[in-house]
């Protein structure tokens, strides 16, 4: 088996991460959220040299316009099936007709084709939102954006991850002093807003990284962030035999093995 991943862009202006195994002839590729209008996440699937019918379906986050904003157009589209929690259902039942639908939740594992997908709650300001582990298996890719704070329960689900994909969305000071309205600033800041660079190197500090080959560091605020700032908080939680990289918003990143043979 082979467990890769890549994303199309990360950010708030659109969200999109594809999850790949291998075994043989055999291969599974699924798109973690999709943020992005139908004819953009076609150009964005090309530069990766797939195409829609490459795809086993779509798994959805939660129901923010970022993550789920061109779902449900793209799988109508390509006829994807598509999960979702019954709360993110509820919150996106009017765009869902003539799509395939499949709720899960949390702890309940589920399987597309050669993934195993676990989902997990995560504290967020959504109906019923939850980020994934994806595993081949053998191998263990954890998931975490768009979460305001740590819990033992994220920390519990995210343990010996072969690689991470970890939100830091801003930096608390660049937050601070931005020109965003106070009740912005405080949602993005609060329990249920987004994790700082600071949490998400608390976060990676408190996880069992024993399994731990690569970390990625997502969703980066365009205005209240830089790649240096969250590179450094990344790289102080992490020994040197842990890769750190960051994803951007235009080119997300290529192609990555979970772990290097």
């Amino acid at each position: 088996m082979r467990l890769k991943f890549a994303s199309l862009g990360s950010g708030s202006e659109g969200n999109a991460l594809l999850i790949s195994t291998q075994s043989g002839t055999t291969r599974t590729t699924v798109m973690l959220d999709c943020g992005f209008g139908i004819r953009e996440t076609e150009r964005r699937l090309e530069r990766l040299q797939l195409l829609p019918a490459d795809l086993a379906g779509i798994i959805v986050t939660h129901e923010h316009q970022d993550h789920v904003g061109g779902v449900f157009k793209f799988a109508r589209r390509h006829r994807l099936p598509v999960w979702l929690t019954f709360g993110t259902y509820q919150a996106t039942r009017d765009r869902c007709d003539d799509v395939e639908i499949h709720i899960c939740r949390d702890g309940a594992v589920f399987a597309i084709g050669d993934l195993e997908l676990s989902p997990y709650t995560v504290p967020h300001d959504a109906r019923e939102p939850v980020q994934y582990v994806a595993s081949d298996g053998a191998l263990r890719l954890g998931v975490l954006t768009d979460a305001g704070h740590a819990t033992a329960h994220l920390i519990e689900a995210l343990a010996a991850c072969d690689a991470l994909m970890l939100e830091c969305n801003h930096d608390i000071q660049m937050l601070r002093d931005s020109a965003y309205p106070p009740s912005l600033k405080q949602r993005i800041g609060g329990d249920y807003g987004h994790l700082s660079n600071q949490m998400a190197g608390e976060i990676l500090s408190g996880l069992d990284k024993s399994r731990l080959k690569r970390v990625v560091g997502a969703h980066l605020s365009l205005k209240n962030n830089t790649p240096e700032l969250a590179r450094a908080a990344l790289t102080d939680a992490v020994t040197e035999r842990i890769e750190v990289m960051i994803a951007c918003q235009e080119e997300g990143f290529a192609w990555l093995e979970v772990a290097d043979r």
